[in-house]
């Protein structure tokens, strides 16, 4: 029987007749309802016909979540007053309850593009509504695409319906522009708020640390704690407590352990169960609950009983490191869009209480929508699809938001090292087989090679493992992992197993790997069929991440053929092994290397057969330790497998090269300066300073840049740091002198090295600094009015003692013969008594001589 009294209660209920005149004009439509109206529930009963007069037809509900999809089809079921399975059915992965009487069935994202992936007409469906959009789920968008195609293209009769609870409806009736031209989609406003409710903000207490990775301040969790502490004591009801993650779930609830209420835990890998009781209500006159859960929670349930919402505020998004090959979650502030959604569980049942663990003018400061998780996410999975569906660059695909050009580029090399598309980004044969076994191309290639050389069933049973993270407690060994969930008759174990057997027939339908992907060998041969379960998790897990296979490093530690450097937490018992598949690692904020969280023992030929494509051998010429070492080096990636010295001579490209890295490395003192060769380099440097081209400048870096023009042909002939050494620095600067011009000839009138004094003296001018020096005693300088120029420049001089020490430092001598000398000559004169100092130098004559001596001469 029809419950009409729940129906009626539902705010959405007044929009359907628009809804349907809209899909009936027009074929698409946008429905905006806010959260607890009735949008999930309602709206696909009454596009079915179940309820109303309206015709029947066949729906199918498209939901992002496993755990959306069994309530929101068990709920459907409850208000017709029918059994799950009837009228309204639901298929996740490895799961389907539905009938030829279904009307309505409710699935996850990921099990629809499956279906639009075997059968792009839909074939008997005549409606589809996808819910929550504004999640911006990787899959959603991508069902999104292709079903616009469809209609396009193939089934312009079948109607679509983009479903939001915020108010992001205008871009998706754009993205949904009618097929006749008449503009972007209609959209239909669902009004009502459910019951509503009223928001409590809680600000934490000073001090508490931003999020990092999935790091979380325990501080902030004790806040959130006694948020719901407090929200317990003011008011009745059941308590949705919104954690980022499983590991803050579970340290929210130990701190709650002494509260008078069943501490309940909800998240996407709590057994089915579980979920189910939690969706279920408490029993008549039972405790009050208080359920702790992540962002699973926040669409399309109704959880009985609550009437109250925390929020930490927090939320989990992938993240990809492109460049690695290793993705990891990151804690980031929850969006507006996502806090609306979880405020709207409080008001489901009657007017609710929110409490936001965050300051009030926090509040603005959000981002309005999630991240879309095309532009954060590891793109290998809707590469792959977009290459199945004909359109590899996905530039034809009706998205919001384009993919990023260098995750499409890391998900076009991984599929093609695995065979699945041609170097054109096609899918190939094997390709679209690979698409069809639902998990990751990465697990899709290490099930199809896996399976010949160790058995389908136990290819199967390890890519379970990989397509669903074992619970921390079973340990960081793959292969003890597998013992585990054989085992072990946990949630994870049933789910485990379930998922290993929907494998191993869809390997089995899917035939072997084909070309393009052979398994290790290439022959198919089955070397370690016979294999324990160490060699087959290794296996299986290497074809899966090739780019992973790591070797233990001397120092500790492991290296992956990627050049990413891993550890292994304290007490591993894989810290021995030499060789490792690493199935499952993160890199932490601000570190350089990964931790691993799960790995399987390989040994050296295991990981060259899988990670082959990675396979280099050839000559290795480098600056080492101060000189050139040439070598033979085979290498898997980064890692290096073997070397030995080359016998026959390095290619000479490569030891030039090598010799260039050295010079940049250590400087050109690895040439042979001479003092006049110091001297040219530093004339030149003036020079270039003052006049500059066609003047060379000197400068380390520039001659560096230029050292195919002034160190040929001398370093093509050199093969170690010695040769370096013999080469005359100085002559091969003379290659770099403005020859062609003819400037090169008056370098010396320009700058002389030697300039020629009153006392006939021919003096060295220092380059070194900033302006030439002229070091020369003060008795060889009478008679002098005028400052030396180079260049046009004057020289800075240095008048010395007689006995060589600086006297007095002048650019301007004029000047120091009316003003300086007289100090001067006061303070040597006594000191010196034997050498000219006379009263007027600018009038004496030069000498390098003493008085007595220049008496004689006269």
């Amino acid at each position: 029987m029809i419950r009409h009294d729940a129906l009626d209660r539902l705010p959405v209920r007044h929009a359907v007749p628009e809804l349907l005149t809209a899909l009936d004009e027009r074929g698409t439509a946008v429905l905006y309802a806010p959260p607890g109206t009735g949008k999930t529930t309602l709206v696909p009963l009454a596009l079915a016909g179940l309820i109303g007069d309206g015709p029947r037809r066949r729906v199918v509900v498209a939901e992002p979540r496993r755990m959306a999809v069994r309530a929101a089809a068990r709920r459907m079921a409850w208000l017709l007053g029918q059994e799950v399975g009837d009228a309204v059915g639901f298929s996740v992965r490895g799961e389907r309850r539905a009938g030829p009487a279904t009307r309505v069935e409710v699935v996850t994202t990921g099990v629809l593009l499956q279906r639009l992936q075997r059968d792009p007409e839909l074939a008997g469906v005549d409606v589809v509504l996808l819910d929550e959009c504004h999640e911006r789920h990787l899959d959603a968008d991508t069902a999104m695409a292709f079903l616009v195609d469809v209609r396009a293209t193939l089934r312009p009769e079948l109607r679509l319906i983009a479903a939001s609870a915020t108010s992001d409806a205008e871009a998706w009736a754009q993205l949904l522009t009618v097929l006749d031209g008449s503009g972007p989609a209609p959209i239909v406003w669902g009004k009502g708020e459910g019951h509503g409710y009223r928001v409590f903000f809680t600000a934490p207490p000073a001090g508490v640390r931003p999020a990092h990775g999935t790091w979380v301040d325990p501080a902030l969790l004790r806040h959130v704690a006694a948020t719901v502490r407090l929200a317990c004591e003011r008011h009745d009801g059941d308590v949705l407590c919104f954690l980022p993650g499983t590991g803050e779930i579970a340290r929210t609830a130990g701190m709650l352990a002494d509260l008078d209420a069943d501490v309940l835990q909800l998240h996407g890998r709590a057994p089915a169960a579980v979920q189910d009781a939690v969706l279920r209500g408490a029993e008549p006159g039972g405790r009050r609950r208080v359920i702790l859960a992540t962002s699973v929670a926040e669409s399309s349930l109704t959880v009985p009983g609550v009437r109250i919402v925390v929020d930490s505020g927090l939320a989990r998004e992938p993240r990809m490191d492109h460049a690695r090959g290793l993705g990891s979650l990151a804690t980031v502030p929850v969006s507006v869009a996502g806090a609306t959604q979880r405020s709207g569980r409080a008001g489901r049942e009657t007017f609710g209480i929110v409490y936001r663990c965050w300051p009030e003018a926090d509040d603005g400061r959000r981002s309005r929508f999630p991240s879309p998780e095309i532009e954060i996410a590891d793109l290998a999975s809707f590469a792959l699809r977009a290459a199945c569906w004909g359109d590899p660059a996905a530039r034809g695909l009706a998205l919001l938001d384009a993919p990023p050009a260098g995750a499409m580029a890391a998900a076009r090399a991984a599929l093609t090292a695995a065979g699945a598309v041609d170097e054109e980004g096609r899918a190939t044969e094997r390709g679209i087989r690979m698409s069809r076994l639902g998990v990751h191309p990465r697990l899709a290639r290490a099930l199809l090679d896996g399976a010949p050389e160790v058995g389908v069933r136990r290819a199967a049973e390890v890519v379970a493992l990989l397509s669903e993270e074992p619970p921390r407690e079973y340990g960081d060994d793959l292969a003890g992992a597998w013992r585990a969930a054989r085992r072990g008759g946990d949630a994870y174990g049933a789910r485990w197993r379930a998922e290993a057997r929907r494998l191993e027939r869809s390997a089995a339908e899917a035939g072997p790997g084909g070309p393009g992907g052979p398994g290790p060998g290439g022959d198919g041969t089955g070397a370690v069929t016979g294999g324990g379960d160490d060699a087959v998790a290794g296996l299986v897990t290497a074809l899966a991440f090739p780019e992973r296979v790591a070797r233990a490093r001397e120092g500790g530690g492991f290296l992956m053929v990627s050049g990413t450097g891993a550890e292994l937490s304290e007490g591993s018992g894989l810290r021995s092994a030499p060789w490792l598949a690493v199935a499952v690692a993160d890199r932490p904020v601000r570190s350089a290397t990964a931790r691993v969280r799960l790995a399987a023992v390989v040994d050296e030929a295991v990981a060259r057969a899988a990670a082959g494509h990675l396979l280099e051998e050839g000559e290795e010429v480098h600056w080492e330790d101060g000189d050139v070492v040439a070598r033979t080096v085979s290498r898997l990636g980064a890692v290096e497998l073997t070397a030995r010295p080359l016998r026959d001579g390095a290619d000479p490209a490569l030891v030039r090269a090598a010799l260039l890295d050295g010079l940049r490395r250590e400087g050109l003192g690895l040439l042979r300066w001479s003092r006049e060769s110091r001297e040219l380099r530093e004339r030149l440097g003036f020079l270039y300073r003052v006049l500059g081209a066609p003047w060379p400048e000197v400068s380390e870096e520039s001659l560096l840049d230029r050292a195919e023009e002034w160190l040929e042909p001398e370093l093509s002939r050199a093969r170690r740091r010695t040769d370096l050494g013999r080469i005359d620095a100085g002559q091969a600067l003379q290659r770099l002198l403005p020859w062609a011009t003819g400037e090169a000839g008056r370098l010396g009138e320009l700058a002389p090295e030697r300039i020629e004094v009153p006392s006939g003296s021919r003096i060295r001018v220092d380059y070194s600094g900033e302006q030439p020096v002229l070091a020369v005693k003060l008795q060889e300088m009478f008679g002098l009015a005028e400052t030396p120029e180079v260049a046009g420049t004057p020289v800075v001089v240095h008048l010395l003692s007689p006995a060589g020490r600086p006297a007095a430092v002048t650019a301007d001598l004029a000047s120091f013969w009316r003003e300086g000398y007289r100090s001067v000559r006061a303070e040597l004169r006594g000191r010196y008594p034997k050498h000219p100092w006379p009263e007027d130098p600018a009038a004496a004559e030069p000498t390098r001589h003493t008085s007595a001596r220049l008496r004689r001469e006269r």
